[in-house]
């Protein structure tokens, strides 16, 4: 049996429950499964992409990145909690993975900043989510972190950048069988230690279901410092906007983040 809310698996919360859904819906011999997206805002926010040249933080990465035991050290740990938000290890694949893509291709980094869709490769990465325990429609957050060789995170940011304005008029995410319709992508608000960051974009996104028939939220806020960039991607199986990737979450992952780089 298809569990439709599964969670932790690269095809987390509202996107697990879309695959899984439309696996279903192939499996008992319906037709086509998908939608498309339209409308749409600019999508930027408020803190535009730096150029290539633009020296680093003090803290930066070196020019070769991050190792993966370096971002280790700077990610949350499983059991740590955030407020009310636990944080655990993904047991098979992470979120933003490279299942999922976009369409036009110029969206593809609102949808995912996996390297082997995104174009841009990092030296290395590491996956963390947080939940609230026992409750099913609480909000869930997807953080990554990744270092990027050279200027390969600052050109990870302004491809961002550049589809959060490309992409106003709507676009689609695919995921093996699913389409889901992104209705509508504006600017959301950072949160306040973003000065200390080299960049950072924020987004509020509003998605059809794969019948049509319900408006689902999710949040992303990606930030860039030095060779390094922290996302965070929050969805929840309820229909109603919880507001943004919880607080908490962004503000212990930032600090234990600055503590190790600096």
């Amino acid at each position: 049996m298809f569990e439709l809310f599964a969670r932790g698996d690269g095809g987390t919360g509202r996107r697990g429950a879309l695959a899984a859904a439309c696996a279903v819906a192939v499996l008992a011999g319906a037709g086509g499964c998908g939608e498309d997206g339209s409308g749409g805002g600019d999508g930027r926010a408020a803190k535009s992409p730096a150029p290539a040249a633009t020296a680093p933080s003090a803290g930066a990465a070196p020019s070769g990145g991050l190792t993966e035991a370096q971002l280790t050290e700077a990610a949350l740990t499983e059991g740590e909690r955030a407020g009310v938000h636990t944080v655990s290890e993904y047991v098979l694949d992470g979120p933003h993975s490279d299942m999922y893509t976009a369409d036009p291709a110029v969206c593809q980094p609102l949808v995912s900043l996996a390297g082997d869709v995104s174009g841009h490769e990092p030296t290395a990465q590491v996956q963390r989510k947080t939940d609230i325990l026992d409750d099913m429609r609480g909000v869930t957050v997807d953080v990554t972190l990744r270092s990027y060789p050279g200027d390969g995170a600052a050109e990870v940011m302004r491809a961002l950048g550049k589809a959060g304005t490309e992409c106003a008029g709507g676009f689609t995410e695919e995921r093996a069988l699913v389409r889901a319709g992104y209705e509508k992508t504006e600017p959301a608000a950072l949160p306040p230690f973003a000065d200390e960051a080299d960049e950072a974009e924020a987004y509020r996104f509003t998605i059809r279901d794969v019948k049509d028939e319900l408006k689902l939220y999710e949040y992303l806020t990606v930030l860039r410092s030095g060779s390094t960039t922290l996302a965070f991607r929050a969805e929840s199986l309820g229909t109603e906007d919880f507001g943004g990737v919880p607080q908490e979450v962004m503000d212990a992952q930032w600090k234990k983040f600055r503590a190790a780089a600096g």
